[in-house]
């Protein structure tokens, strides 16, 4: 059996003028997540509509077919501890964590690239 190395942002990139969240990662992907979509893709219990629907089975197949159906802008962006990143939305909303591992997997195909 293969166990994989943890992988970690090297690198997080908040562009406001465009509406994307740009992440580095160690294995040398890159990852450019438009912030509309992100903010739907929220893996809070009251984003997910309770906690049966936390985990892997309440995330989204593809990032890129969330569609917002308002603007959403993040107006901060905070580390947590060595796993996550803690957003704060325009909408107020910021319960949310986006760990790592989840902002790893929600990398959408069309924007990764490796450097």
């Amino acid at each position: 059996m293969t166990v994989m190395e943890p992988v970690f942002p090297t690198n997080i990139t908040l562009e406001q003028s465009t509406g994307y969240l740009t992440i580095d990662w160690s294995d040398g992907r890159v990852c450019r997540y438009p912030v509309g979509p992100l903010r739907l893709a929220c893996p809070c219990a009251e984003c997910r509509e309770g906690h049966e629907r936390m985990g892997r089975q309440g995330d989204p197949q593809n990032l890129l077919d969330l569609i917002p159906l308002q603007t959403y802008r993040v107006e901060r962006l905070e580390l947590v501890g060595n796993y996550a990143l803690q957003v704060y939305w325009n909408d107020g909303h910021h319960t949310g964590l986006y760990t790592w591992e989840y902002l790893y997997r929600l990398c959408p195909a069309e924007a990764s690239r490796a450097r």
